[in-house]
């Protein structure tokens, strides 16, 4: 939860959400930068991005969704979707696209537990708390039994866990906010990591100088409740992140 509340807490993240711009990075505690894609997740969805959204299933939970580009397509299209992020300027960018979003953290209570059919990590998201066999797990409870995990990984055999900042400049002295973990993941370490942790690998491709992997839960989650329909999300929202009051799933 730490991680979250200094990703969300990071004002140039904020900021460059709601002007659609950059720079952005995140920066290790040892100066490397990685470049962030804002102008990209603030558009609409690509082609890229479709095509991954023709592989999904059922309802939708768009982990990590940032300004909201996949889930006004995928509202669009009519489709059941939710997005979470631990933004505000995140979550209020989604819904002034037409989206559902709520502002909390992937391992905070959530609606619908255990009956989504179709989890997205994309944009690096598969690094969300440092730590990919926890984050697995928990995507696994979020998930129906036999449901579809679409992850977006790095290129090559990367493995990388890192404390880092959300940063607008390249100058070192000015950067701000609390380091918080991360991890990066090429292909290879995810199906490595989801095997373990019994994950069923589908499909994996590249496209457009982007890679993703889809892998299904192998056994029923062990907090999955009993067969419902599908949660219902068209007017959940809330601006309370704390795991206090969880939002109603039924």
């Amino acid at each position: 939860m730490g991680a979250s509340v200094a990703w969300a807490a990071a004002d140039p993240y904020a900021a460059a959400l709601r002007t659609g711009r950059g720079p952005l990075f995140l920066r290790r505690t040892d100066g490397w930068l990685l470049p962030l894609e804002v102008e990209r997740w603030c558009a609409g969805a690509d082609a890229v991005d479709r095509a991954v959204l023709d592989r999904c299933e059922g309802a939708v939970l768009d982990v990590g969704c940032g300004p909201g580009r996949l889930v006004a397509e995928l509202a669009a299209r009519g489709r059941t979707v939710l997005g979470i992020d631990v933004s505000e300027a995140a979550v209020d960018h989604t819904t002034g696209l037409g989206g559902s979003a709520l502002r909390r953290s992937v391992f905070e209570p959530l609606p619908g537990e255990g009956r989504w059919d179709t989890v997205l990590l994309m944009d690096g998201n598969i690094g969300i708390g440092g730590e990919p066999s926890v984050l697995l797990d928990r995507v696994a409870a979020l998930l129906r039994p036999g449901g579809l995990l679409i992850a977006e990984t790095v290129p090559g055999h990367v493995d990388e866990r890192a404390r880092v900042q959300v940063v607008d400049t390249v100058a070192a002295e000015h950067a701000t906010g609390t380091p918080f973990p991360w991890a990066r993941l090429g292909t290879p370490a995810l199906l490595r990591y989801a095997r373990r942790a019994g994950w069923r690998p589908v499909a994996q491709w590249s496209t457009g100088g982007r890679c993703f992997a889809a892998l299904r839960t192998r056994h029923p989650s062990t907090s999955a409740e009993p067969a419902k329909s599908a949660a219902v999300i068209s007017s959940q929202r809330t601006r309370n992140p704390s795991g206090d009051s969880p939002v109603a799933d039924r």
